[in-house]
């Protein structure tokens, strides 16, 4: 699978024929730097990728085929004899991928090679195997490798580049993204909880059809599940509490909802000031956390993101799905704030995400690759 430039650096896809790996693929298909020198399934032995994912027709991963294990080792052995690491997208399941991720690390280590890892699972996001433990209800496949990955957006990690991450979830990102600033300026009383209602499409729940994840049982429906109790308002907390630089963590009270569309997050967040505050305020304190060229497009900085846009009016998912952006919107009354984000599930909040943080990771300009337009229409 030849790249794009001349010295390209070598990608492997881990978990390859699932939604998000699907995306991760249609992104690496016109990257720029990254070549893709295997896509591992362990349950598509030597499909074609096409085959899969047709819509990846026409692209770099014609004549592509899915790989075993053994590549693994084909591609750290490339990356032994290249000046770049390899760059390792991990689209396994959570309580599988921690495993697989620390023999690999063990396996580059003994071969010379360095690699570089994203992973998308919740196997890293959490400080203690033990935490992990109470959420998921299995042990931490590699305690050992926990402190080696930072769970964080790009857009919230300043200073050096970690060595590998753990992509937050979704749901985390659209809401640490919407609230982060709030936090870190200290706009919100610390004693009041923060309403976090977001919907999400069909994608979220994977290839695998369930009774309440299957499209055709979701398609003309809206219900609430999990309300208080996702795996995602322990991250939430914990991104957040980062960012605002506190030990203790926000009081987040977090109700998804699955939708009647197969791809997005709409996000509406409502929490209580600690002081009172005009909508022009807040815009201008989001502006000022993010760094900005413009009132509506927030820009490059050293601690921001391209992708950050706050918006005049409410945002909306047709906006949204297909690109890497997140698009914001503030309201204001009396002490109360309310924050509203859309991002696409499978790409911002996964795909996309992965492939900006190892922009980062490999020293890229942080939207290489990723200058993707919306689908529209859907």
């Amino acid at each position: 699978m030849s790249g794009a430039t001349a010295v390209p650096i070598p990608a492997l896809v881990l978990g390859g024929s699932g939604y998000v790996a699907g995306e991760l693929l249609r992104i690496l298909a016109g990257h720029p730097a990254f070549r893709v020198e295997a896509v591992v399934s362990a349950s598509r032995g030597e499909e074609s990728v096409v085959a899969a994912f047709p819509h990846l027709r026409g692209t770099r991963f014609d004549g592509a085929r899915f790989a075993d294990g053994a590549a693994i080792e084909r591609a750290l052995g490339a990356a032994a004899q290249s000046e770049s690491p390899l760059a390792v997208f991990s689209a396994l399941p959570h309580g599988e991928a921690a495993a697989r991720i620390a023999a690999l690390l063990a396996l580059a280590e003994r071969a010379g090679a360095e690699a570089r890892v994203v992973d998308l699972s919740a196997d890293f996001r959490h400080r203690s195997a033990e935490h992990y433990e109470e959420l998921y209800g299995r042990p931490q496949g590699a305690p050992e490798r926990l402190a080696e990955f930072l769970c964080a957006l790009p857009e919230h990690a300043s200073g050096a580049a970690p060595r590998h991450v753990a992509h937050p979830g979704c749901f985390s990102t659209a809401a640490a993204l919407a609230l982060a600033p709030l936090l870190a300026q200290g706009w919100l009383e610390p004693r009041a909880p923060v309403a976090v209602t977001a919907v999400t499409g069909s994608t979220g729940a994977g290839r695998q059809p369930a009774a309440t994840t299957h499209h055709p049982e979701r398609r003309s429906d809206l219900f609430a599940y999990a309300p208080l109790a996702h795996r995602h308002e322990s991250e939430m907390r914990a991104l957040l509490a980062a960012v605002a630089g506190t030990a203790s963590e926000p009081d987040i009270a977090f109700v998804p909802h699955a939708g009647p569309f197969a791809r997005g997050i709409h996000a509406t967040i409502t929490a209580t000031l600690a002081h009172r505050a005009s909508v022009e305020d807040l815009r201008q304190s989001f502006l000022s956390f993010y760094g900005s060229l413009s009132s509506s497009s927030l820009s490059l900085t050293e601690r921001s993101s391209p992708f950050v846009h706050l918006l005049d009016a409410p945002p909306r998912l047709q906006a949204v799905v297909g690109t890497n952006r997140c698009d914001l919107a503030l309201a204001v009354r009396d002490d109360r704030v309310v924050v509203m984000a859309a991002i696409d599930n499978l790409v911002k909040g996964a795909a996309g995400g992965a492939v900006q943080w190892m922009n980062r990771l490999c020293g890229l300009p942080a939207a290489a690759g990723l200058a993707l337009p919306g689908l529209g229409w859907l």
